[in-house]
């Protein structure tokens, strides 16, 4: 969605299509939902496959039908129309890691055969990119995750009170996977200097004190809720699924001129220049050193920001990449075309 001005620019007719709605994912993160309710979208999806209507290209996020055999996808994947697959993350292992024998025998090779089916697999960094080109995809490009710099600034929102703010912004999966086992370390600092963490999208599995200030996320607050922050934090785990991730909240932070302090897994290595737009830290005594040379200095964090919101204007925007992705869609359609001339 983020590219349709882009694609329209190009020429092209985009007509969006999600597997499942808004209520959904509300339900989703408020553990309501139930195999039953999901029946129905993937019923939709199917409708939609089977559409007579003539398009030129499928541009898939991950997969078609979460969960299904590949060879069932496969089979319901419209032929002479060429797909694009796109991954932002390392949805393989929900599959290939799977803790159920059953699941890694009859998915574990699911993504690799999307990959291949492609014409073309869009990866967000090299992690995904090779797992993409192991499956035997025709063409794989690497295309990080990008914000539209037009639509964000750096303007400041500082809060009323006057607290600083050590921020986090994801998903309540993300939140207890990655960031609630470092909270020793953040409520300890955020206590040295009177300061607040704040966490926007964490919901329930975060419960609020008087250094933890929880919530909600929304497309409309996202952005000036990032801009009252002072630190940005991404803490991961050095595992498979964490080296597929694509450092998108490092990215939003930067491009709001927030300075960041992040694990060195995957590409947050490339993301993050130490010491020039933020820190990266691995051991808990490196976590705290980072954020609180931060929290103590002020224009050490305005330098850092500034830097940050350079890299993002420079490698991780809209603005750069929009015309290179319209590039890639148009020349797979016009491939595919010629070919049925």
């Amino acid at each position: 969605m983020q590219y349709l001005q882009v694609l329209n620019a190009a020429g092209m007719e985009v007509e969006f299509a999600p597997f499942f709605d808004d209520s959904y994912l509300w339900r989703l993160y408020a553990g309501e939902t139930s195999g039953w309710t999901a029946t129905r979208y993937f019923l939709a999806r199917l409708r939609k496959l089977l559409s007579r209507r003539k398009v030129d290209l499928i541009w898939v996020e991950k997969e078609a039908f979460p969960w299904l055999l590949w060879w069932l996808e496969n089979a319901l994947l419209p032929r002479r129309i060429p797909l694009v697959s796109d991954y932002d993350d390392a949805v393989f292992h929900r599959y290939d890691l799977n803790r159920r024998t059953l699941v890694r025998i009859a998915l574990g090779r699911k993504i690799d055969g999307v990959m291949a089916r492609s014409a073309l697999v869009i990866a967000g960094n090299g992690y995904l990119a090779d797992r993409a080109e192991a499956a035997g995809a025709m063409q794989v490009r690497i295309v990080p995750t990008v914000v539209d710099t037009d639509a964000i600034s750096t303007e400041r929102h500082p809060a009323n009170d006057g607290r600083l703010r050590l921020g986090w912004i994801g998903s309540p999966t993300t939140w207890a996977d990655y960031a609630a086992p470092m909270l020793p370390v953040l409520t300890s600092v955020a206590i040295r200097h009177g300061a607040l963490i704040r966490t926007v999208g964490a919901g329930t599995t975060a419960m609020p004190d008087e250094t933890l200030e929880v919530l909600p996320w929304s497309e409309e607050t996202e952005v000036p809720l990032i801009q009252s922050m002072d630190v940005g934090i991404m803490p991961l785990d050095d595992s498979p699924w964490a080296r597929g991730k694509c450092g998108y909240k490092l990215i939003q932070y930067m491009g709001c001129g927030v300075p960041v302090v992040a694990s060195p897994v995957g590409v947050n290595r490339e993301i993050v220049e130490h010491g020039v737009n933020g820190f990266l830290a691995e051991t808990d005594a490196e976590w705290d050193s980072a954020l609180e040379t931060l929290l103590g200095d002020a224009e050490l964090r305005r330098r850092m920001g500034v830097a940050g919101r350079k890299k993002v204007e420079q490698h991780y925007s809209l603005q750069v990449y929009g015309p290179k992705v319209a590039g890639m869609l148009l020349e797979v359609a016009n491939a595919a075309k010629q070919q049925t001339e």
